[in-house]
């Protein structure tokens, strides 16, 4: 039986409705054969500074903040999102170029990811109060997290970073405050005319978004809901503009050390032992201070698909521990 996302996708030849909503101003249309995006969960929207932010529950605020890649969006949090709605007032972000967020043609960078981070919490706080936001962030989702949250200490709670980027290998990355890893001349390559979207298309073919799902998953039982909703979000007008930046570079903060040495705040850090995205050992980079704790989990990069009960237990714990925190 299909999910409710996978009804959306067709890999073949998809017909649509005339789309509506945020997804059909202006210019923005959709053309005939691209169908427009559905909610990738379901849910409250909150939507502010061209932002689209999924909002449901009660509680203390929790932020969930996705990953990066060539077809991102708030789908990769689902099971968070849907599981812990029942005791926390969970916010979902569509950062800026993703899912139904605005995805115009302009410069992609950490500082544009963490304003709006910044201008999420403003939104938490109205709806939520001055209490401490908690959130979780995912792959390079947590280096955003992670300067919002240096940034504005006080404003930022209890942080898990699953998968987190940044510390793979033993370079040191204490760049210039904001400096990034990226390579202009690489992106006017990668964005030239008229092979930019082109480009962009071959990768978010179905079948190659399945192969880097799989390297994901590090095997080949990923979440399918997750992969049609990926092939769809591909598909959207202005799709490849943020992914170039991307792959480019320009969204990895070339002070990431630096920025993961200044948290104040518990962080609980896992990973899995499969896939791509194993390497950690620039965590000895770090300065020990005390406040990280790290599982490793026997799985790909996104632990609470495959482990939902298991990683849910150790997370609702980690949220609910007033005490210090102990590195182990």
């Amino acid at each position: 039986m299909k999910t409710h996302l996978q009804a959306h996708v067709s890999v073949a030849e998809p017909k649509a409705p005339t789309p509506t909503g945020p997804q059909a101003r202006g210019s923005d249309r959709h053309p005939p054969d691209v169908p427009g995006l559905p909610p990738a969960l379901e849910a409250e929207s909150l939507q502010f500074d061209g932002l689209y932010c999924y909002v449901a529950g009660e509680g203390p605020p929790l932020v969930l903040v996705h990953s990066v890649n060539a077809a991102g969006s708030a789908a990769e949090v689902r099971p968070l999102f849907e599981r812990l709605r029942a005791r926390r007032t969970v916010f979902a972000l569509d950062l800026p170029g993703f899912g139904l967020s605005d995805r115009s043609d302009r410069k992609y960078t950490p500082r544009l990811m963490t304003d709006a981070l910044h201008a999420l919490a403003q939104q938490v706080r109205q709806r939520c109060g001055t209490v401490p936001i908690d959130a979780l962030g995912v792959s390079l989702g947590c280096e955003f997290l992670a300067r919002a949250a240096a940034e504005q200490p006080a404003t930022w709670g209890r942080l898990a970073l699953v998968s987190p980027t940044g510390l793979a290998g033993l370079t040191p990355r204490r760049g210039p405050p904001g400096s990034t890893r990226g390579m202009p001349w690489l992106h006017a390559a990668l964005s030239a005319r008229p092979w930019a979207e082109s480009l962009y298309r071959g990768l978010t073919k179905p079948s190659v978004i399945r192969y880097f799902l799989k390297r994901t998953w590090g095997g080949p039982n990923i979440d399918e809901a997750l992969w049609a909703y990926d092939v769809l979000t591909a598909r959207q007008p202005g799709a490849h503009f943020a992914p170039l930046h991307f792959l480019s570079g320009g969204l990895f903060s070339q002070d990431i050390h630096t920025v993961y040495d200044a948290l104040a705040q518990p962080v609980w850090m896992s990973h899995g032992v499969r896939g791509d995205f194993v390497d950690y050992r620039g965590k000895s980079l770090l300065h020990d201070r005390g406040n990280w704790t790290r599982t490793t989990y026997q799985s790909g990069a996104l632990p609470y698909f495959e482990l939902p009960s298991e990683f849910l237990r150790e997370f609702e714990a980690f949220l609910d521990d007033d005490g210090p925190v102990r590195p182990r």
